[in-house]
């Protein structure tokens, strides 16, 4: 009898542990986190000129560029996000940097991504080129000169906001396609509006055509700002009031290589605008000789606006990336 006692004791001793391992095992581990709704973007770049909608913002020099963008995810589907970034410029009146703020929300559906917000350009430490008179009542500060050494004139207050839209259809991992408009009632603080229009296309290289986790993609862009009339500031002969800006075409072509979260892109830009129409445009301080147009009557030409072909490197990541 003692030993049938003993057998059933280990016995049931065994099936109390087999039992309660059993149970151990199917018990499931504790849920991981929720990621957090919260991400800081990073950006930086160098790149051989600061091109902007076909335009040198560096004369024809080269530009860095710094910024963050904190955001947030409402959903999976809707992002908001406010950021800063700043660019290195060569300006007629000097300004000291372009300093961008701006902010804005990012609703996706489905393979359709979508971008509403708000782009504020600053220009700071400017000096104003004119006639006291004209810089203390439209130029936004005292008089400096009362032209530039060219002959152009340009205002302490360069800084200006646009309102935009865009609109990105992702069709597969190789092709996507957008649009945008972007709007402002006084492009560079001139007092002359601007609507530019612009439309994209992009073709990124299949992930097996390169290795070590090298990437490739094509794009290209082409827009049309449709500009208003200046404040008589800008006034020239024949157009007391302000200075009727050309409207015009510019487009951009190019191929870059990426890897991790760096990105090497080689670009060509150009626009339609003369040389003349250039000038009456940016005011730029490196315009020379004669390039007359009805909005630039005796004045000299620029070659801002002209063919040029960019490097630009740049690293774009996240403090997500980092956990």
């Amino acid at each position: 009898m003692t030993r049938i006692a003993f057998s059933l004791v280990v016995a049931v001793s065994l099936a109390s542990t087999s039992a309660l391992a059993a149970d151990m095992a199917v018990k499931a581990p504790p849920p991981s986190p929720a990621p957090s709704p919260w991400d800081i973007a990073i950006t930086g770049g160098l790149m051989s000129d600061y091109n902007f909608r076909g335009i040198t913002q560096s004369n024809h020099q080269p530009s860095v560029q710094a910024g963050f963008e904190p955001r947030y995810n409402f959903t999976s589907a809707l992002q908001g996000y406010v950021g800063v970034s700043g660019e290195s410029i060569d300006f007629p009146n000097r300004a000291a940097a372009e300093i961008d703020f701006y902010g804005g929300i990012r609703p996706t559906f489905g393979k359709l991504a979508l971008d509403f917000g708000i782009w504020y350009y600053y220009y700071p430490d400017g000096q104003c080129f004119n006639t006291a008179a004209l810089c203390n009542s439209l130029g936004g500060g005292p008089s400096v000169a009362a032209t530039l050494p060219n002959g152009n004139v340009v205002k302490q207050d360069l800084s200006f906001y646009e309102g935009y839209g865009k609109a990105t259809v992702t069709v597969n991992d190789n092709f996507a396609f957008g649009a945008q408009i972007w709007g402002s009632p006084s492009v560079l603080n001139s007092g002359a509006s601007g609507i530019y229009y612009t439309g994209n296309v992009t073709l990124t290289a299949p992930t097996t055509w390169f290795p070590n986790g090298i990437g490739a993609y094509a794009s290209a862009d082409v827009g049309w700002w449709q500009l208003g009339t200046s404040d008589a500031f800008y006034a020239v002969a024949g157009f007391p009031a302000g200075i009727p800006y050309t409207s015009y075409l510019n487009w951009d072509a190019g191929l870059a290589f990426t890897w991790k979260a760096f990105t090497l892109d080689l670009r060509y830009y150009q626009s339609n605008l003369s040389k003349g129409d250039c000038n009456a445009f940016t005011s730029s301080q490196t315009a020379s000789g004669v390039a007359s147009t009805p909005i630039n009557p005796g004045g000299p030409g620029s070659d801002w606006c002209g063919a040029a072909f960019i490097a630009k490197l740049s690293i774009a990541t996240a403090l997500s990336a980092f956990k």
